[in-house]
């Protein structure tokens, strides 16, 4: 998640993606994403199991900001809300 194009980054695990975009959305999410008003889904993957899903997070959070942003513009070169586009 996003701030704004290029902003602060949020990075986080959960089985019920819509519904955890939702409670960030509302600022019921994390105190970071609230103090840094992050609020946008610009980047979301998918995994069979909580493991790998968390072995991920895990990766992505240890990964220079730079590397972040080339995988956010990658997939969503212009930093879209993808909240829409879950089913």
């Amino acid at each position: 998640m996003a701030s704004k194009p290029r902003g602060m980054l949020y990075i986080g695990v959960t089985a019920h993606l819509a519904a955890r975009v939702d409670q960030h959305r509302r600022d019921v999410g994390s105190a970071y994403c609230r103090r840094y008003g992050i609020k946008t889904l610009v980047h979301a993957e998918r995994f069979d199991t909580i493991e790998e899903a968390i072995a991920r997070e895990k990766a992505l959070k240890a990964w220079r900001r730079g590397w972040k942003v080339e995988l956010v513009e990658l997939g969503n070169p212009e930093w879209r809300d993808l909240f829409d586009t879950l089913a």
